[in-house]
Order: structure tokens, then C-alpha cells, then sequence
């Protein structure tokens, strides 16, 4: 071995022997697979290695304590990392703790028990979040109804929801697709499975199930929804003890001036919306604007709220890459 291969090993290794941390970059051009890394981060914390979310950082980056196993399983699932020194570490720690930087560190602990609402018998790309957490390689378990309704949600600390319908309606989709197989086993899936629950019609069912969730939300659970489960949730709550479903959803008829006695103390989200009567209608009221607001995306704007990620960390969360 020559004195120069010498000099360069010895360097190697000492700077291995430095290198304490391993930073996952999140910004747009560095990383590559920004869902594996945070499936590699959910691994980790798993397994009980240190790891911290730099909100606003390049993106959002995540700080990993550094070890073999976690460089091997980054290279695996084709996630960019960076080793750092404890020298760059305190470096950037430094610069996000100061006060003229609206960034913060914010240290995770625990992995989350994460539940999604969807059918049995579904596939992973049927449904948005199952396909994004099955790529991400983030383990949750598929709950529905029997599970709600059997308080299992207790188990979990975070409940995903996406294409769902809690006001009995079937999605709306009476009149595009009435005649559709997909559309008809779906009703016929659904009444069976609320008459076995206990319930005459599936809109009480289905509220009987936003309810549970609601419940869970305010014990401290976690959801996230999206899709038609935002407003058709926040409608089952405010509709409760309320007929709002026509007869070809129901088998009767809906209650007279039904929308005088939505009580919108109940919702989570949304009041003085007012519900779309129509069964051919692919809408379940006016919260949504799909159809109403139609503007080309190059002429269209919107302004961001940028929180602050030392004082108001959660929803910083959600705006991270």
C-alpha cells in the first residue's frame, strides 16, 4: 500500500468515525423518492433510532441517527441521504433554532398506528392513501364499519379517509352510474351490511359510524380525510336524526324542508352550506365549488398561509414536502 492510498484510507475512516447523523433532504431536487423517505423514517423510528422532522429545512428534511443498517436500507428503496458530521449537524441545528429562521426540529418518538377506512376487498390503488402508504412502505391496517362500530379505533392514533360517503347516498353517483354492476353491488353490499349492524337503513348506519369517528377525533385520535369524506362527514353529523336521502337511496321519502333543521353546531369544518337536493347531482351540497368555479389553471391564484413552524408546528407539518 502506498503512503498516499494510506493518507486517503486513514481520512476515510476518520471521517466515518465523525459522521454521526444522516440527513434525508426533502427539497424538490435533491431527493428522489420523497414518499420512501418518509417510510424510512417511519422504519427507524420503529426500530427505536433517534430521528427528528426539520420542518421548513430544505423541504422538510429528516435528521437520522447514522448506522449501517439505515444507510443499507435508504440505498434499497432508492432514497437519497446525506451523511453529516456532528459539526454540520450543530450547523444546521443552529440555524434552525434561531429566532429569524421560521423553521424548528421537531423530535419524533413514536410510530403511529395508522388505520384507513376503506371496504374489505378493495386493492391498494383503488384508494389514494393505501396506494401512497403501500409505496411508502408504512404499515396500517384496512378497517371498516364492524371495526368502527366495535370501538376499534381506540387501537390507532391515526384514521385516513378518502372515497367515502357517511350520508347514505352511495357517493351521488345515482345518476351517472344507477345501472353500473359496480354501483349496484355497492348498494346491495351496503344495505346488507347495515342490516346485519343493526341498522333499517344505511344512512343511520353510516352516521351512526361519523359519529365514532368524531368521538375518536375528540379523545385525541387523528384523521385525515379527503375527497367526498370531508363534506359527506361533516353533512352525517349535522343531518343527525334528519331524512335528507331521497327514495331511490332509502326507499322513502326525504323530510319536508329537511335543510331548516341541518344543525351545524355539529360539524367539524364547514357551516351554512346548503345541500344539493338532486339525486342525479354528482354533489352532496355547495361546499364543493368543482363545477361552480371553473377558472384556467394559468389564471388562477392563491396565497399560501406560511405558519410558523416554532409556535404552530402541526399544520407546518402539512405544508412540508
Amino acid at each position: 500500500m502506498t503512503f498516499k492510498k494510506y493518507l486517503f484510507l486513514l481520512f476515510l475512516i476518520s471521517f466515518s468515525a465523525k459522521a454521526s447523523f444522516i440527513l434525508l433532504p426533502m427539497d424538490e431536487t435533491t431527493q428522489q423518492n420523497h414518499l420512501k423517505a418518509y417510510g424510512i423514517t417511519y422504519w427507524c423510528i420503529e426500530k427505536k433510532y433517534k430521528a427528528s422532522w426539520l420542518l421548513n429545512y430544505r423541504g422538510g428534511s429528516f435528521l437520522l441517527a447514522d448506522a449501517p443498517e439505515i444507510r443499507k436500507e435508504c440505498q434499497i428503496r432508492g432514497v437519497s441521504f446525506e451523511v453529516l458530521s456532528d459539526e454540520e449537524t450543530n450547523q444546521i441545528l443552529t440555524e434552525i433554532s434561531s429566532p429569524s429562521q421560521n423553521m424548528e426540529a421537531v423530535v419524533l418518538e413514536k410510530a403511529p398506528k395508522v388505520a384507513v377506512y376503506t371496504p374489505k376487498g378493495k386493492q391498494p390503488w383503488d384508494d389514494a392513501v393505501t396506494l401512497v402508504l403501500t409505496y411508502a412502505e408504512i404499515p396500517f391496517t384496512p378497517i371498516y364499519d364492524e371495526e368502527v362500530l366495535s370501538d376499534h379505533l381506540i387501537l390507532y392514533d391515526w384514521l385516513h379517509l378518502h372515497h367515502e360517503d357517511f350520508t347514505g347516498q352511495y357517493g351521488k353517483f345515482f345518476g351517472s352510474n344507477r345501472n353500473s354492476p359496480w354501483y349496484i353491488d355497492q348498494k346491495k353490499d351496503s344495505e346488507i351490511l347495515a342490516t346485519k349492524l343493526g341498522y333499517k337503513k344505511v344512512s343511520d348506519e353510516k352516521g351512526a359510524v361519523a359519529k365514532k369517528i368524531r368521538d375518536f377525533v375528540i379523545g385525541g385520535g387523528f384523521m385525515f380525510a379527503m375527497c367526498s369524506a370531508t363534506d359527506s362527514f361533516d353533512i352525517a353529523l349535522a343531518a343527525d336524526g334528519v331524512d335528507i336521502c331521497e327514495p331511490m337511496f332509502d326507499g322513502d321519502a326525504s323530510e319536508s324542508n329537511y335543510q331548516s333543521k341541518i344543525n351545524y353546531a355539529n360539524s367539524f369544518a364547514f357551516k351554512d352550506y346548503i345541500l344539493d337536493r338532486k339525486p342525479e347531482h354528482y354533489e352532496f351540497s355547495d361546499i364543493d365549488m368543482t363545477e361552480k368555479r371553473k377558472i384556467p389553471m394559468e389564471k388562477d391564484y392563491f396565497t399560501l398561509m406560511e405558519f410558523s413552524a416554532k409556535w404552530d408546528p402541526i399544520p407546518s407539518m402539512l405544508c412540508q414536502n
